[in-house]
């Protein structure tokens, strides 16, 4: 098996981060709702206050090899904020190329997440899963993950586009 490292996203990775964001979406039978650019990716996430973080997964070239590493995952997060609570890190996305799945890259993504959550404070590490997902909750639980459906009845909703604008009054 090859060489994985985890690490912080650079801005050169906004490309790759792109591609597979998208490779996600389509995945999640969702491709038509991804509208973000690699210069928002870029702007969004290194500038001087990010809204986002970014691990990426990638498999290193063995000795000799002429290629360089390659970013086969991601882990896209940012922090929030429970009244109850306090401190939150939220994982937005977590994607793993097919072919590469099933060596535990994922799981190492989801682990450096938590170290980060941990050393910055946070008393929880959210996220959220399609409900078709089972490979993923079944993970997500054997990692330790609650399913908080499950176990507290609770629904996700967004406002966005018109709806936000009727809401905000504009």
């Amino acid at each position: 098996m090859a060489s994985v490292r985890i690490r912080e996203a650079k801005e050169g990775d906004c490309g790759d981060i792109l591609r597979l964001i998208r490779e996600l979406a389509e995945y999640e039978k969702l491709s038509d709702q991804v509208k973000i650019t690699e210069e928002v990716l870029r702007a969004d996430g290194f500038g001087e206050n990010p809204f986002y973080h970014c691990l990426v997964a990638e498999i290193l070239p063995e000795p000799g090899e002429q290629l360089g590493p390659f970013v086969v995952g991601y882990g896209l997060y940012y922090y929030i904020y429970s009244t109850w609570k306090g401190r939150n890190i939220y994982l937005e996305d977590i994607y793993v190329m097919p072919e590469y799945r099933g060596q535990g890259i994922g799981t190492k993504i989801i682990k450096r997440v938590a170290e980060v959550a941990l050393d910055k404070g946070c008393s929880q590490f959210r996220l959220a899963v399609l409900d078709w997902n089972k490979k993923a909750m079944d993970l997500y639980k054997a990692l330790g993950a609650q399913d908080l459906t499950e176990a507290e009845g609770w629904h996700s909703f967004r406002f966005e586009g018109e709806a936000m604008r009727e809401l905000a009054g504009r």
